[in-house]
This record gives C-alpha cells, sequence and structure tokens, in this order.
C-alpha cells in the first residue's frame, strides 16, 4: 500500500511531501478511535525495555526532523514509534535556510537536507507538547538560533531545556548538524565541556533530573570521539546519539553533477549505514558497554537495525527510512527485534 502512496508522494517535491503526510497524520489525530485501531496493529510486535530510567515501549523512534514542531507525536506513536524526538527547537522561531533545501536520491536510498534549524521556536512546541495524549515517550532536541554566536550558545541550550523540561522525558543536545554555520564547533574540546556542564548543572537543579543525550556527527576521527567520551564521563551525561547526517559524499550512485548541484548539506540513508554502525560499535567498545547508545544512520531494513543493536545501541531511530518504507518498516523491525530475542 505504501508503494502507492509514496509513487504520489514523490511526485512533489519532498517538502511539499512532508506537508501532505503531515496534513493526514494532523487528521488522524482528531480521532482517538483512529489511532488506537492503527496502534493495535502496528504496536503489537513492543518489546519493552528500560534505558536510562525511562521504560520504553520499544526500542525503535523517530529521529529528530521529521516532526520538528511537534506536531505529529501522537499519530507517529501509533504506527509503532517508541519515542519520538522532536526538533531540533530553538529559544526563537527561526525560517531556517532558504529553499530548496531537501532533496531525494532516490538511486542512493538517501536524502540530502540542509534545513537548517526550521522551527516554531520553544513556545509554540511547549504549547503542542502540553496537549499530548498519549503515552508515547518525547525527546527534546535543544539547539541555539543561527544568529547566536558560539560563545554565548549555552544560553540558548538553557533557554530551551528550562522551557521544555515539564513536557519531554529525555533531552538530546544537537552540536553536531552540518546546516547551522559553525555549530560543528561546538563539538570541540573545550566548547563542548562547557554546554554539557552547564547543562547537567541546570539538570541537577530541577526536582526530578532528566536524562540528558549527546547527539555527535558522523564525520569525526575515532580520536575525537575519544575526547568526546572523555568529556561525557567527566560531566555524567546519561547516553549518546550516533550518528547525525554526514558531509561526506563517497560511493554514492547518482550522478555527480547532480550531486554537485545540490550543494552543501548533510547525507542520510543508505550511504550512511555501515559507518553509523561501526561508530556504535567503536564506542559501546571504549566505553565496555556501559555507556547507552541510540543507534541512528541509514536503518532501511530490520536487518540494519539488528546490527546496530548487535553493535551496541540499547535503542534506534529511522528516519530516512521512514521516507522511503514508510510505517510498514517500523512494524517490520518490531517484528525481527521481538525473534531475535528469541533465538
Amino acid at each position: 500500500m505504501y508503494k502507492a502512496a509514496r509513487f504520489f508522494l514523490f511526485l512533489f517535491n519532498p517538502e511539499h511531501a512532508h506537508f501532505i503526510v503531515f496534513r493526514f497524520l494532523k487528521w488522524l489525530q482528531l480521532s482517538p478511535y483512529l489511532l488506537k485501531t492503527i496502534s493495535k496493529q502496528h504496536c503489537k510486535y513492543n518489546t519493552p525495555i528500560s534505558v536510562f530510567g525511562i521504560n520504553f515501549p520499544n526500542k525503535i523512534g523517530i529521529a529528530a526532523g521529521l516532526d520538528k514542531n511537534a506536531e505529529v507525536f501522537d499519530a507517529l506513536g501509533a504506527f509503532g514509534f517508541g519515542h519520538i524526538e522532536i526538533g531540533t527547537v530553538t529559544p526563537k522561531a527561526q525560517e531556517g535556510n532558504p529553499k530548496p533545501r531537501l532533496f531525494r536520491l532516490i538511486a542512493d536510498k538517501a536524502l540530502i537536507n540542509r534545513m537548517g534549524f526550521n522551527n516554531d521556536g520553544m513556545d509554540a512546541v511547549f504549547q503542542r507538547l502540553k496537549r499530548k495524549k498519549t503515552n508515547v515517550i518525547i525527546c527534546g532536541n535543544i539547539g541555539k538560533n543561527k544568529v547566536t554566536s558560539n560563545d554565548n550558545a549555552i544560553n540558548d541550550y538553557k533557554k530551551v531545556f528550562l522551557k521544555l523540561f515539564p513536557v519531554v522525558d529525555y533531552f538530546t543536545v544537537n552540536v553536531s548538524s552540518p546546516n547551522t554555520p559553525g555549530l560543528r564547533e561546538l563539538q570541540e574540546k573545550e566548547p563542548l565541556e562547557r554546554i554539557l556542564h552547564g547543562l547537567m548543572q541546570l539538570n541537577k537543579q530541577q526536582n526530578k533530573p532528566k536524562p540528558l543525550l549527546l547527539k555527535i556527527s558522523p564525520d569525526l576521527t575515532f580520536n575525537q570521539i575519544d575526547d568526546i567520551l572523555e568529556i561525557i564521563n567527566k560531566t555524567g551525561i546519561n547516553g549518546i546519539v550516533a550518528t547525525n547526517t554526514t558531509i561526506q559524499r563517497q560511493s554514492l550512485i547518482t550522478d555527480a553533477k547532480v550531486i554537485k548541484n545540490i550543494g552543501n548539506g548533510g547525507l542520510s540513508g543508505k550511504p550512511l549505514t555501515q559507518h553509523a554502525t561501526e561508530i556504535i560499535r567503536y564506542i559501546a567498545k571504549q566505553t565496555k558497554g556501559k555507556l547507552p547508545i541510540i543507534g541512528v544512520g541509514g536503518i532501511m531494513t530490520p536487518q540494519d537495525a539488528i546490527e546496530k543493536l548487535e553493535a551496541g545501541a540499547s535503542l534506534i531511530q529511522i528516519y530516512t527510512g521512514f521516507i522511503y518504507k514508510g510505517p510498514g518498516l517500523v512494524k517490520q523491525i518490531n517484528k525481527a527485534i521481538k525473534q531475535y530475542q528469541y533465538k
């Protein structure tokens, strides 16, 4: 069924297709009966798991970037996602980069995006999350506004953290998107430690602190990852999300001229599958499996999901796979995980 829907959606540019899908999902959310009916079909292979103190209904979530503005999280939960990472959310609303900024590489089963943290801002997102009708786990992916200097970035992260604290279950700190100028510089030792230390101190001041994770780039060297793991250990944050999109363009099937014309942006999907898994395996080895990892990057099949779990991921997330394969992929992955556990 989704093949027909995808054929129709792929007739439109990616952002317009996104708009069409979201209109449908918003309509679904108006009916608790429909959500319950869909949930019965798509959530029957759930395998609950507890990670960093949170009880998840299953191991698969939707990565940040799809439901940026917390508009359809209840509907996504009904389609089998155990957790939804909303955002990236910034203090003030911002339009992001000029369009076009989202591109399909169909031959590669991939996407390139340079959205640039387009979002409605923390106040609007807060109001939507207050109206949550289901028990789906929500992660708040937080970032800084484009106009905020890196020296003042910590203030933006703190503002969004405090605003969303009452309405999310845990947080992910995004310093790894390639689409905000200079953002990845915050992955360097000194600024990263300052941000994570500041957020953890703020977290400890709350009545019940919430898990705080860091999302990293797949373009880091293993030495850079070691530095980040040292900071994670030092600051005591609760986990890592590996990985974000890549700026690399090697081994693509799509014509090189097309890639050049598209220009800058983060690549996601199948080309990232193997490398993201290698990074997960490396982190798991370096931390002796003690640091919770959310595995992201190129999960296009149930086998891709199993490989990331075998590499050391506690949870996984998809984005591009959902665009290409539809909600059936979520059900297939949950079924594969359930069968895998009983082998």
